[in-house]
């Protein structure tokens, strides 16, 4: 019998399909993958560190730069727990439109992940479906916050400013739209023999090593394992919404596929139940020393202006505790574990990035397949870098 011979292959860190500068280092025996060993660290910014230098208010803008694909859902995780380290008690309208903004992120995040994902099997025509879509998203973005892919919409008590007409206008006509969109892409994909020979039977997980490997959100899910944050531990008043976990059965690429393609229709039913019922009242904690004075008290009060400064420039102070928030992000568990030592900026901030777990587990879903395998299985539990290099 021949011996066979081992061939080293390093997939990134410029591969487009590594979704980021994500190095593998590939064993082949052929074109059959026997080991996989991921390498990280191209990305990082240091944005933990840079934490521990800035007030509570500065650190918001950070956030917005891990899961850069689904932004205000990483504000959201932050700016929950630095209310938590403070006690602070959101108001209802301000927490259903962080909501509407989280759901709109993580289907924003799923566009890009489907239209990639797609791309890197071969189904070139969903990419610009996907966008077109994604970009109606974009649009609202610009409509409330003035930036379209890292919004910063949130602060710390609340939102920045409440909603206009025309963005509710918007999340509407995109509510109505979305679903003809959606039924697109399953005419595409769902039942296409190609996509289904290339992504079944791939990259299958068991619901026990899944949890043992530290995944949650839809890789999780997509093993039969049921768990959802805003189930689980609702925030933001998510337990006001409707809205069911979907779950997959053999935790492999397609199951994985199957239930993002749901999740795109559970947000929307949570936007629009958000955006139909939007309570009144402040969109901001009335409290003079964390929320901003309006612009139109700005340019007519000296005091204002002050303080609107002193907000900004040196910003709250949270007491000596720790505290630990995570949220349902699109790739996963998000979490902040915060740790105040009574001055304007955190002694501490450890961020728990749900792609650094899913990575790790990429040599445990790709030994045995193909080459061309490797590229389904790391859409599949779409990886972002900047969350993992954060």
């Amino acid at each position: 019998m021949a011996e066979s011979k081992k061939m080293y292959l390093n997939m990134g860190p410029h591969h487009p399909a590594t979704h980021g500068v994500l190095r593998i280092e590939l064993e082949l025996d052929g074109e059959t993958i026997v080991n996989a060993t991921p390498r990280i660290g191209y990305l990082h910014r240091g944005i933990e560190k840079l934490a521990e230098n800035r007030n509570y208010q500065q650190i918001i803008p950070l956030t917005d730069r891990l899961d850069y694909a689904s932004a205000s859902a990483n504000n959201m995780g932050y700016c929950v727990a630095v209310e938590n380290l403070m006690g602070i008690e959101v108001p209802k309208r301000a927490q259903y439109l962080r909501v509407i903004m989280a759901e709109l992120a993580r289907i924003m995040g799923h566009h890009l992940w489907i239209g990639t994902h797609a791309l890197d099997i071969g189904a070139m025509s969903v990419v610009f479906y996907a966008f077109r879509d994604r970009e109606m998203i974009m649009d609202i973005n610009e409509e409330i916050a003035g930036y379209r892919l890292t919004p910063t919409f949130f602060r710390i008590g609340g939102v920045a400013h409440d909603a206009t007409p025309k963005f509710i206008e918007m999340v509407r006509d995109f509510v109505k739209w979305f679903p003809k969109g959606l039924d697109g892409y399953h005419k595409l994909l769902t039942e296409n023999k190609i996509w289904t020979t290339r992504t079944m039977d791939i990259g299958t997980i068991s619901a026990e090593e899944a949890v043992n490997y530290g995944f949650t959100g839809p890789s999780l899910r997509g093993s039969g394992v049921a768990y959802d944050l805003r189930k689980a531990f609702p925030y933001s008043s998510y337990d006001d919404f409707d809205f069911q976990i979907p779950v997959g059965d053999k935790g492999d690429v397609y199951d994985r596929y199957l239930v993002r393609m749901e999740e795109f229709s559970q947000s929307l039913k949570i936007i629009d139940q958000a955006i139909e019922n939007l309570p009144e009242g402040p969109v901001t904690v009335d409290n003079p020393w964390i929320s901003n004075p309006e612009l139109d008290e700005v340019q007519k009060d000296i005091s204002a202006l002050i303080r609107r400064f002193m907000i900004h420039v040196k910003g709250p102070v949270a007491p000596e505790a720790e505290v630990y928030h995570a949220v349902e992000g699109a790739k996963g568990e998000l979490g902040f574990y915060l740790v105040g030592d009574g001055s304007e900026h955190p002694f501490r901030l450890k961020i728990r990035s749900p792609c650094f777990y899913l990575a790790s587990a990429l040599p445990r879903l790709m030994i045995g397949h193909m080459v061309a395998d490797a590229i389904a299985i790391i859409g599949s539990i779409d990886v972002v870098l900047g969350e993992i290099d954060r």
